[in-house]
């Protein structure tokens, strides 16, 4: 009996010794849950559905965000609401921020199409980026000027972060460094396949020019070699003047752009306006985040990629 207690009592404290991870969105949960697989489950703090760049934290998750011996996020770009609650962490405690780590591929958004604010256009555009790279961002949501923080979505740089997570829980938990290391293999075995797949769904489409809702697949779009026509909006907070929704139907038109495609969180009924009349296909909503489904764990980045990929060419090879 007293070795059984002993036992239950080490058993226990090894799962206290656990690190607490917190994550904002999808893809980043994901990729650590790869990691972390076998030694324990990290936290998301993007619900089913919630957009990433306009969030309010329940006072449950600014407590966990407190308590948290590890933060990963993608960085204040993508979410500036999570870079003014990471002020309560105490001073020193460890953050890892994705879109600086050493070696991520990163890239700004592309320029933005002429447009005419006065043409009814309500935008949320900050100034251009700094030489760092780094957008600014308001309350309303995140820039589409300067770097583009959608990243996860070149395949390249989510293996490159499931090492560098696995690097920084190793870090902060040695004894259990063999494993996050043994699970990035892991993970990043699972994105090869993914991307092996994503890759013979698009090749065959890849010169099928399409329509975006929003600036968000610039990274899919070149990792890929597809062939974008542009996005309806400038941004997710901007609704489109009737100018620049007069000028993207000269460019579909011009351009003989295939699909054009809604996306999740936004109302599909201006995607139907654009397509009404030219010939073009609507696609299936797409979801960068990976949000609407709701869905974490490992396998859910891998399924993110290949959901993606099978959306666009389902509708490019009709």
């Amino acid at each position: 009996m007293r070795y059984i207690i002993a036992l239950l009592l080490t058993s226990t404290a090894a799962m206290a010794e656990v690190p607490t991870v917190v994550t904002d969105i999808p893809p980043v949960q994901s990729i650590t849950a790869a990691v972390m697989e076998g030694v324990g489950t990290p936290q998301m703090l993007l619900g089913k559905g919630a957009s990433p760049h306009s969030y309010e934290l329940k006072p449950s998750q600014a407590a966990a965000l407190s308590d948290a011996d590890l933060v990963i996020w993608i960085g204040p770009q993508l979410t500036p609401w999570l870079d003014k609650a990471l002020e309560i962490r105490p001073e020193g405690a460890a953050l890892l921020t994705l879109l600086t780590t050493e070696g991520t591929y990163r890239q700004d958004f592309a320029p933005a199409e002429d447009h005419d604010p006065a043409e009814g256009e309500d935008h949320d555009h900050a100034e251009a980026a700094d030489h760092d790279g780094e957008a600014g961002h308001d309350e309303h949501g995140h820039s589409h000027t300067g770097l583009d923080p959608h990243a996860w979505l070149d395949p390249a740089n989510g293996k490159l972060w499931a090492r560098a997570i696995a690097a920084e829980l190793a870090r902060i938990d040695p004894d259990n460094a063999a494993a996050y290391a043994a699970n990035a293999d892991k993970a990043v075995a699972a994105i090869d396949a993914a991307d092996a797949e994503a890759t013979a769904l698009l090749a065959p489409v890849k010169d099928r020019p399409f329509v975006a809702f929003h600036d968000a697949y610039g990274y899919f779009v070149g990792h890929y070699g597809l062939t974008s026509a542009g996005t309806v909006a400038l941004g997710d907070a901007a609704t489109p003047g009737a100018k620049r929704l007069a000028a993207l139907r000269e460019k579909i038109e011009h351009d003989g752009a295939v699909c054009i495609f809604p996306e999740m969180q936004h109302d599909p009924a201006l995607v139907a306006q654009m397509a009404d009349g030219t010939g073009i296909r609507v696609g299936a909503a797409l979801d960068p985040e990976g949000s609407a489904s709701g869905e974490t764990g490992p396998a859910a980045y891998p399924a993110l990629l290949t959901t993606l990929a099978r959306t666009l060419a389902d509708c490019l090879q009709g």
